[in-house]
């Protein structure tokens, strides 16, 4: 039970780098990126290749994961510079599932459907599955809390302040001076660096990776996740993504409250409580449960000088 309760642990450490990641393109400058999965994966295949294949560290292979996702990001934004809404969403799902495609085809490089397996984690061979999971729950709760303290300051700070202002009215922050083409292309390559950060530890907990892990569902779950959470709010995405894994992994139990479900009637249960969870978070609370708390004049250097004496 307790090793269950530390996987469960290292999932909310990975959904909530996911949410952060989604937090710096969609909460902090609204852009909106339906190619989660496409980053994940990115930073997942980045890191195991490099540390099967390449004989990389597993610290290097994490850095890779996180560079590699960043540049595929980076690229996709400098393409998709001038599209905005509805467009980029569009764009950046296609994005998504030609990366899965390319996985589940290229096997020379992906091994396809088969996926890469073995890929090492600290000290596996050497501790008890329990003592892994506890291990690897330290890793992750260490960087996200480093991640978590860094995005914080950041979107407190004055870049924060203009990444919002391009949020809110991108003509207005253009008028007043910001570099809002430039804003944009930082934002989206720091959130695609996160999401391929979390993407290269959850190869390295499970040691396993395949196309189908991420498909699309993934991107709906982090979207309810940071929606729920608290668009904009680093501790919202935090407790979005506890709230999404306490639900999906709870439905897991529901063979055994409700007598006669199969397995694909449980797995159909999931999707809906998703489904009812985000509605209800976009009607009763559209702010999220955390919601951005706005900056006070103080705060942002507004506050009239004193009169001297």
């Amino acid at each position: 039970m307790l090793s269950y309760l530390a996987s469960i642990g290292v999932t909310i450490g990975v959904y909530a780098l996911l949410a952060l990641g989604l937090n710096v393109a969609w909460g902090l400058t609204g852009m909106i990126n339906l190619g989660l999965a496409g980053f994940f994966a990115l930073g997942a295949y980045a890191s195991a290749i490099a540390t099967t294949a390449g004989g990389m560290p597993i610290v290097g292979g994490v850095v890779l994961g996180f560079v590699f996702a960043g540049a595929g990001g980076l690229l996709l934004a400098a393409i998709t510079l001038r599209l905005r809404g509805d467009y980029l969403a569009i764009i950046t799902l296609g994005f998504s599932e030609s990366v899965r495609l390319f996985a589940s085809n290229e096997t020379w490089l992906t091994r396809g459907a088969d996926g890469i397996s073995n890929i090492p984690g600290p000290w596996r061979s050497e501790l008890t599955p329990f003592e892994f999971n506890v291990l690897f729950l330290g890793i992750t709760t260490v960087v996200l809390v480093v991640v978590t303290l860094l995005l914080r300051n950041l979107a407190n700070g004055p870049y924060g302040r203009a990444l919002r202002a391009v949020r809110d009215d991108d003509i207005v922050a253009g008028v007043a001076g910001k570099p809002v083409a430039r804003l944009r292309l930082q934002a989206f390559t720091l959130s695609a660096g996160l999401l391929g950060l979390a993407g290269a530890l959850y190869g390295h907990y499970n040691s396993y990776i395949a196309p189908d892990v991420f498909r699309p569902l993934i991107t709906i779950y982090i979207f309810l996740a940071l929606t729920a959470g608290g668009p904009g709010n680093m501790l919202g995405a935090l407790v979005g993504a506890v709230l999404v894994v306490f639900v999906i992994e709870g439905s897991r139990f529901l063979h055994d409250i409700v007598p006669g479900l199969s397995g694909v009637q449980v797995a159909a249960t999931r999707e809906m409580a998703i489904g009812i969870l985000l509605i209800l978070a976009m009607r009763l609370r559209p702010r999220g449960l955390v919601p951005e708390r706005p900056l006070r004049a103080r705060e942002v250097g507004l506050t009239a000088p004193r009169p001297e004496n």
